[in-house]
């Protein structure tokens, strides 16, 4: 099978890890099966909630704390599967034209970025509400999904040439803004967790951006690293959003401090002028007749703190949380590791390792459930969430074969347990968060 469009992980035989949207649980995928782990006492133990046999995944996406995950594996690359783990059933499944190459989701919408197009999926019935075509070639599957119901917004590419951010109104199915982030072409975006912000890194990997996603305009401009360029593999803002960490292909991962009061209080200050605005008005006055080259450097944030890890090369993502009231830096890293710091107080001091989880080892003592073929999920071997994307319902037994595509708009959901016209309740309340993602056992 071809490479996956610069997935160098997965051709490398890696585990794939990925944290859920609000930092509570971790998802690992390795050629054995996959599990979710839970992050509430990751100081001490890595609690599994769920370990499963399955196919070699590339692409696993867990909504929330609830008992729904999103799947794709390298067997099949072009279809899309909506498992609910616990009752250990798929619940639909969703064929495309092309290789997935990324898939996000929230309460309201779930995403599947292809290399030319996004498909805005309802997540309540997983109808195909709009397609965005012809979008700028994106073999990476650089996308991003805000967490955020209320600001539902959806960025990607907006040029191959340029670092250009395309910002969607996924709930009212609009283009909101486009962002003109970058120079160089985009390496990685984040939303923070109520979506009105949004963070950019280009191919050259210098500096970090973030922006108001609602107007575009620039708030903070973040100083990775000066002496050499290299690839940014994760952004990620804090729970609480006043942090953002970025891994690269480095050994080096970074800790910004968003700091917001700076703004708060010149503009509390009424005109009146402390030492801190003096020192301001006379950087901006000797800086005036540098070039802007430099004077870029002098307005740009440090990193806060940092964490160097025992190797480059390595792909790894990033969280930073609260557990047990405790910040906490979470890394996990593709060759099978999770790392938790703890962040420190005072700027320039050095994190500190706590606890360093070895995934495959723990994976290895798991018990497994295996589920052997459809007919014990409760459903039919053929059955597809109207087949592939734009292919009438009489057609989904082909579309799951040949996998051909289209736009989605006729596709008919089913449920886990035959066909309908929206998916059964269980589905519904895993959606709303209403079901505990406990531990499953075979009798569920």
């Amino acid at each position: 099978m071809m490479s996956l469009l610069g997935r160098p992980d997965v051709d490398a035989g890696e585990v794939f890890v990925n944290f859920n949207q609000n930092i509570t649980s971790l998802a690992v995928a390795t050629s054995g099966g996959y599990s979710l782990y839970s992050l509430g006492s990751v100081d001490s133990t890595l609690d599994k909630i769920y370990h499963t046999k399955s196919d070699e995944l590339f692409l696993i996406e867990r909504l929330f704390e609830s008992s729904l995950v999103a799947i794709v594996s390298q067997r099949a690359p072009r279809k899309l599967k909506v498992c609910h783990f616990k009752k250990q059933s798929e619940i639909c499944n969703y064929s495309y034209a092309n290789t997935i190459l990324a898939v996000k989701l929230n309460r309201e919408r779930l995403i599947v970025c292809l290399e030319e197009s996004l498909y805005i999926h309802n997540i309540q019935d997983m109808k195909v509400v709009h397609t965005i075509r012809d979008t700028p070639c994106n073999p990476q599957g650089l996308c991003a999904l805000s967490s955020s119901s209320e600001h539902c917004y959806l960025a990607y590419p907006g040029s191959v040439t340029s670092g250009e951010v395309q910002i969607f109104d996924a709930i009212n199915l609009h283009a909101k803004t486009m962002i003109p982030a970058h120079d160089t072409p985009l390496a990685a975006l984040a939303f923070s967790p109520s979506g009105t912000e949004i963070a950019t890194a280009s191919e050259r990997g210098t500096v970090i951006r973030v922006f108001s996603s609602q107007d575009g305009s620039r708030l903070f401009e973040l100083r990775r690293g000066l002496k050499r360029c290299v690839s940014i593999v994760s952004l990620s803002f804090s729970t609480c959003a006043e942090y953002l960490v970025s891994s690269s292909n480095t050994e080096t991962v970074h800790i910004f401090r968003l700091d917001r009061s700076a703004t708060e209080t010149a503009e509390g200050h009424g005109g009146k002028q402390t030492s801190d605005d003096w020192m301001g008005f006379l950087s901006k006055t000797v800086t005036s007749y540098l070039p802007t080259q430099v004077t870029d450097v002098f307005s740009q944030g440090r990193a806060f703190a940092s964490v160097t890890l025992p190797e480059a090369g390595v792909r790894r993502m990033c969280a930073i949380t609260t557990i047990q009231k405790q910040l906490r830096l979470l890394i996990a890293s593709q060759d099978g590791y999770l790392y938790v710091y703890s962040i420190p107080t005072v700027e320039g001091a050095e994190c500190q390792l706590i606890k360093r989880h070895d995934l495959r080892l723990e994976d290895h003592y798991a018990m497994d459930i295996k589920v052997d073929s459809p007919q014990t999920l409760g459903l039919n071997s053929g059955v597809s969430i109207g087949g592939a994307a734009g292919v009438p319902p009489g057609g989904a037994g082909a579309a799951v074969a040949g996998g051909s595509g289209g736009d989605g708009k006729s596709a008919t959901p089913v449920s886990g347990g035959g066909g309908g016209d929206k998916p059964g309740g269980s589905y519904a309340s895993a959606v709303k968060g209403d079901e505990p993602a406990g531990p499953s056992s075979s009798s569920a």
